[in-house]
């Protein structure tokens, strides 16, 4: 009987990250969810909850580590993120210091200190947006949020090429925009309808095309 394959989720909690964790527990993962504070939906289907853990924190990481033991990771998934707004003339650059710890360094940490748990074969996915996106952008502003995911989508692309000589791959995935608390519900898909996108994303993820940016869709994103 094969073994049974452990995903790590952070911002397990709610949200998209709360549907993924119920999809791969449907595909008979074990689930190890963290967050900082946990809810009922995410007790229900995690195998186990690691909680009040900032992941911006390095002490809190390294408890993390700790908690997590010599557990195996087959799939680790960056999902804690914020979403804040700056406009021209009224930037507020701690806003954009705290967007970037929590979406872009965050990833970074959580992945540098748990890859000597990930073994060959297995993935880090990163969920950033295409807001993220250079090229794609033609409406300005979001300045935090836009810089922080293009630092993630780059620090990706890194981990992406450091960790496929180790048999690990590495995908940046957009969700699409979708109905959660950070847009205030105002999305035009359901977490449900992201988790399995980004899913059939994550199953298909491999080798060949780890470091892509993908939408939730398939389309694969430009820089």
């Amino acid at each position: 009987m094969p073994t049974q394959k452990t995903a790590v989720i952070t911002g397990a909690n709610r949200g998209i990250g709360l549907e993924l964790a119920r999809h791969f527990a449907s595909q008979d993962y074990s689930i190890i969810g963290v967050c900082r504070e946990s809810s009922a939906e995410l007790d229900a289907v995690a195998r186990s909850v690691i909680d009040g853990i900032d992941v911006t924190s390095e002490a809190d990481v390294r408890t993390l580590v700790d908690r997590l033991g010599d557990t195996t990771i087959d799939l680790l998934i960056n999902n804690a993120g914020l979403l804040q707004d700056e406009k021209l003339g009224s930037i507020d650059f701690d806003s954009i210091r705290t967007q970037m710890e929590i979406n872009a360094y965050a990833p970074l940490r959580v992945a540098e200190a748990l890859v000597s748990q990930i073994p060959e074969g297995g993935k880090i996915v990163n969920i950033t947006s295409r807001m993220g996106s250079i090229a794609d952008n033609d409406s300005g502003g979001r300045y935090g949020y836009r810089a922080s995911k293009a630092a993630l989508n780059a620090f990706g692309r890194s981990l992406a090429m450091d960790l496929r000589p180790r048999g690990i791959a590495v995908a940046q995935l957009h969700p699409g925009y979708v109905q959660t608390r950070m847009v205030n519900f105002g999305g035009l898909i359901t977490p449900q309808e992201a988790a399995k996108g980004l899913a059939a994303r994550i199953d298909g993820l491999t080798l060949a095309n780890t470091g892509s940016f993908w939408h939730s869709n398939g389309e694969e994103l430009p820089w």
